[in-house]
């Protein structure tokens, strides 16, 4: 027999936010981050904050069994930006850097050639990766950086031609330690152009760059600090081994060049592969932040006590409908968010050669939904929080810089929309015609038949567009669909997160989780029904009445939803040790404030038997004093009106009738 209890609505919930093998993939990354190494510091100078984060990157890799392993798996890339980013972006930023972009393309790239790594593994040197250039973003295929093959030394001659070539952005600088990086470049054989390839390239020691690389360290940028760098190449010479070759290209014993992939652009893509992973990794830094910000905010909300209705009465902030009804539409995102990055990661770690670039493209339609979702909830709860959210030892400020650099990070996320709607809308099938009539707005698959209504009516807006443009122009055809069809886009990631909630709710057993998880997944969907409602009444899939209630339905699902949010916080499984780091978070938040100095101190010192005594408020974290320090500071008259006081609260306590455990009792004004 097994007697062990049943999981609880929590761990369900749980469960659904980060898979079935929570402890598993999430577990390491957890305990890590509560150890003291990882504590949130108190303040620094960005370069301290920086060597700081260095320095951690070096626990971090102590404590791994292998950091090729960690490279080889994308989930545990993931769980890592999820549970770091929210604590110190800037270590997210390298470590993501060292062991996805970096290590994992050399593990990638012609897996049967002997290259060691063993500097790379033990960090001995940081691994960085140098794409964008100054002149090219986006548009990374078009870079000018040149690797010119050299015969006579069997190597590559690395060179920046002009300014606008010079790569930017890379952590490059010898803080932290010497560094070497993997660099795109396009590789001239005898003076063909063969496309952009990978180069392994030593770039600095441990204080200065190295002959023929020069570095820059670029302005401060909003945001944690990272070493961000302009670098360039002045003729560096590497060996024929310093190209990470593979099927899509190699320079042979002979010098000739030889590639089975007969596009460059595709070589190209083979080349950066690793930025899909690094797209998982930016949506997984997001939803972990967008957890953390709410949190906080939502934990804030229930112990900052404001003046009520009545004279002498102190209510939460969090019984406003204006303040949590905010809240709670974000806690239905966020779930929404967490679904849809693990469905990203799922399809896409499972897809067969033949659907992999449908996956792909989830990637990166979910990463942008994701960032751009995440920089709102960020940004409603730090406005809850007033001006306590505001101040940086409260972690938000932290989280909304680091999240404009994820929407930017491994495609900007418009360019990256832009590119998932050609795609799409080139690809886009009629739409089926709708069932007679409009359903119930009560039934949760009707709601799921609007999402795909709402995303068809967009790409259908967008093809009649294209079609009306004039002929002849290919970007004045585009122009005229690309803004309904990145509507198109944005309809599909709701779509793929509210098809995600529907399977996460079928997957629970019937009790509290799962209605929970329904709650949210309905305000979720009556959220964007509203948004779209007028496409919707004109297509025939809503009634004029259904859409005339749409608001009261709303308002009547955020009460259901927020009733139940500061226990759905429960289930982000943050643990107390992390929380107790953002004062904000803790219900003894003005502690951090108080001045021993102040008067409020001396007036009470003053009190005890008319002399001044030791009296320290502690400071958060630490709030019990020993018993022999509280009875020193109140003295023998102040033991004895404790004493007094006590016994007769107990009395007449003693003598009134009790309560029930389900009776409840309202104090009176």
């Amino acid at each position: 027999m097994n007697d062990a209890a049943p999981p609880s609505t929590n761990d369900l919930l749980t469960a659904v936010l980060f898979g079935p093998n929570f402890r598993q993939e999430h577990g390491f990354w957890r305990r890590l981050l509560t150890t003291e190494p990882f504590r949130r510091p108190g303040s620094g100078t960005p370069d301290e904050r920086l060597a700081l984060s260095y320095h951690r990157l070096r626990i971090l890799n102590n404590t791994l069994d292998s950091g090729a392993r960690l490279a080889a798996d994308p989930r545990a890339l993931a769980a890592l930006h999820e549970w770091l980013g929210p604590v110190d972006p800037a270590l997210t930023t390298v470590a993501g850097i060292h062991y996805n972009l970096f290590l994992g393309s050399l593990l990638d790239h012609d897996a049967g050639t002997l290259r060691d790594l063993s500097e790379f593994l033990a960090l001995r040197r940081v691994g960085t990766f140098l794409c964008t250039e100054v002149a090219h973003g986006n548009d990374a295929a078009a870079i000018e950086t040149t690797a010119t093959y050299d015969r006579e030394r069997d190597g590559f001659v690395l060179h920046t031609p002009h300014a606008g070539a010079q790569k930017f952005m890379p952590n490059t600088s010898p803080a932290g330690g010497p560094k070497s990086g993997v660099v795109t470049a396009r590789l001239l054989v005898d003076g063909a152009d063969h496309g952009v390839f990978l180069f392994l390239v030593p770039l600095t020691d441990a204080h200065r760059a190295l002959p023929g690389v020069r570095v820059r360290r670029l302005p401060a940028r909003m945001g944690s600090p990272v070493d961000h760098c302009l670098t360039s190449f002045d003729r560096r010479f590497v060996p024929r081994g310093a190209l990470l070759a593979g099927e899509h290209g190699r320079i042979g014993d002979d010098g000739r060049f030889r590639s089975e992939v007969p596009n460059r652009r595709r070589r190209f893509l083979a080349s950066i592969g690793r930025v899909t992973p690094g797209k998982l990794s930016m949506s997984a830094c997001a939803v972990g932040s967008a957890r953390v910000t709410l949190a906080i905010a939502v934990r804030y909300a229930g112990h900052r006590m404001i003046s009520g209705s009545r004279p002498a009465q102190r209510v939460p902030v969090y019984a406003h409908r204006t303040h949590h009804g905010p809240l709670a539409g974000a806690m239905a995102t966020v779930y929404a968010m967490s679904l849809l990055h693990r469905r990203a990661l799922d399809r896409w770690e499972s897809a067969p050669a033949a659907g992999r670039g449908e996956a792909e493209r989830l990637v990166a339609v979910a990463k942008g939904w994701i960032t751009w979702q995440a920089r709102a909830v960020i940004v409603e709860c730090r406005e809850r929080c007033g001006a306590q959210g505001l101040m940086e030892n409260n972690g938000m400020t932290e989280l909304f810089t680091g999240i404009e650099g994820a929407i930017t990070a491994e495609g900007d996320n418009l360019a990256v929309h832009a590119k998932a709607a050609a795609e799409m809308l080139f690809s886009a099938t009629a739409p089926e015609p709708p069932p007679e009539g409009p359903g119930d707005t009560g039934d949760p698959a009707f709601l799921g038949r609007l999402f795909a209504a709402v995303e068809d009516l967009w790409f259908a807006r967008a093809r009649e567009r294209m079609a009306a443009a004039p002929p002849g122009d290919p970007l004045g055809r585009w122009n005229a669909a690309s803004s309904a069809a990145l509507r198109g886009v944005e309809a599909h990631a709701y779509r793929q997160a509210d098809e995600a909630y529907a399977e996460a709710v079928a997957s629970l057993p019937e009790g509290a989780a799962r209605e929970r998880l329904t709650e949210l997944r309905r305000l979720f969907a009556l959220r964007w029904i509203a948004r779209n409602s007028g496409d919707l009444l004109a297509s025939g899939r809503l009634t004029a009445d259904q859409v005339t209630f749409l608001p009261d339905a709303v308002e009547d699902a955020v009460a259901v939803v927020a009733e139940h949010t500061p226990a759905l916080v429960e289930s982000f499984a943050l643990p107390e040790r992390l929380m107790s780091d953002w004062p904000i978070a803790g219900p003894g938040y003005a502690d951090v404030y108080d001045d021993p100095e102040g008067p409020w101190h001396r007036g009470r010192r003053a009190g005890i038997r008319g002399r001044a005594a030791e009296f320290r408020r502690p400071v958060c974290g630490s709030r019990r004093r020993p018993l022999r320090e509280k009875v020193a500071a109140l003295g023998t008259r102040g033991v004895l009106l404790a004493y007094w006081g006590t016994t007769s609260m107990l009395s007449r306590w003693f003598e009134k009738p009790q309560v029930s455990v389900d009776e409840s009792v309202r104090p009176k004004a």
